[in-house]
């Protein structure tokens, strides 16, 4: 039986991954899916904006430790691969596989600032004017979106080593939005590194909800 811990994109909570849990939980697997903090609907204006990168992996260590979890599929999609690397960084050796689903995967330094393009960037900057520490959700989209702290996409990670050492690394890369995608350099990059696996859905950036089958057979692949 594996531990699944499912950590959502900017804007969104635990419910991204409503299509993907049942399929592993009938599979047989304990699902954790995590809300971070500043995207609660109960969180108030100075958690909000004192949230950050550091305070999301802090959010993922805390339920290894809640739940005394010590061998867990850690899987994060979009902005998430930065808190997941950060997390699994900080986890004493408690990972032993990570997914980043359509998600950054930084070195350390970076920032997902830095590391996406220079549409999301525009999303970013123009999102934060209404508050100057948060990002509201671009236009259409799921209506239980919620503004994203500004401090979480412009922190730069800082990684000593532990996420490296996690020892199935894998990105799934979605190719049904190909004109907006940040990943497609990446996707080549890891596609020549012989210690991560790369698979290919061709789905748009939400996977979870357009292929949620599909998604789950790469979760519950050996």
């Amino acid at each position: 039986m594996t531990t699944f811990v499912l950590v959502p994109g900017a804007w969104k909570g635990s419910w991204a991954y409503e299509a993907v849990i049942p399929l592993l939980e009938r599979a047989g697997h304990t699902v954790h899916a995590l809300t971070l903090t500043g995207l609660r609907s109960d969180d108030d204006d100075a958690t909000i904006a004192t949230a950050n990168l550091d305070t999301h992996a802090d959010d993922v260590v805390r339920l290894l430790d809640r739940h005394h979890i010590t061998d867990a599929t850690l899987v994060g999609h979009s902005y998430a691969g930065m808190v997941v690397a950060a997390a699994a960084d900080r986890a004493d050796g408690r990972i032993s596989r990570l997914v980043h689903l359509d998600a950054y995967v930084p070195s350390d330094g970076d920032s997902c600032w830095s590391s996406t393009n220079d549409h999301f960037r525009d999303v970013f900057a123009t999102g934060a004017v209404d508050t100057g520490y948060t990002v509201r959700p671009p236009a259409g989209g799921d209506p239980r979106r919620r503004p994203h702290p500004l401090a979480a996409f412009l922190q730069k990670i800082r990684l000593t080593g532990g996420f490296a050492e996690v020892p199935r690394r894998e990105f799934v890369y979605c190719s049904g939005w190909e004109d907006r995608t940040p990943f497609a350099e990446l996707r080549t990059r890891l596609q020549a590194d012989p210690e991560w696996q790369v698979h290919d859905l061709p789905t748009a950036h939400d996977a979870m909800h357009e292929a949620p089958e599909a998604v789950a057979a790469i979760l519950l692949a050996d």
